[in-house]
């Protein structure tokens, strides 16, 4: 049973990594943390962001090198996970993970300051 969700747009996954991002994690005890704008490519992270322990992880990267980009750390792993929304005109800044659940979906999506 899910009992803990966790949004927070990280500005630069890498960035927060080294002040402490996988002991937040750990700490939390988040069924599933959300995050947005990583502006990295899951070969650019770290082998503990890629495989944190007890967490699954899923990335949509940005075409465009250091830009956008969402990610999702799950304890359960989710039936499906879909990477866009199925346009390439949106989903080349990936901005959205859409995970499949049995009796839910989850949704990150990483949407523009309209300011």
């Amino acid at each position: 049973m899910f009992k803990r969700f966790i949004s927070w747009n990280v500005n630069g996954l890498r960035a927060v990594e080294k002040k402490g991002f996988l002991d937040f994690l750990a700490s939390s005890n988040a069924d599933i943390l959300a995050v947005q704008e990583t502006k990295a490519e899951p070969a650019q992270l770290s082998s503990a962001l890629v495989n944190p322990p007890g967490y699954h992880a899923y990335f949509s990267s940005a075409v465009r090198k250091g830009y956008s980009g969402v990610a999702c750390f799950c304890k359960e792993e989710p039936l499906n996970v879909a990477y866009g929304l199925g346009v390439e005109e949106f989903d080349r800044e990936g901005r959205t993970l859409i995970l499949e659940y049995p009796s839910f979906y989850f949704l990150n999506i990483f949407f523009l300051n309209g300011g």
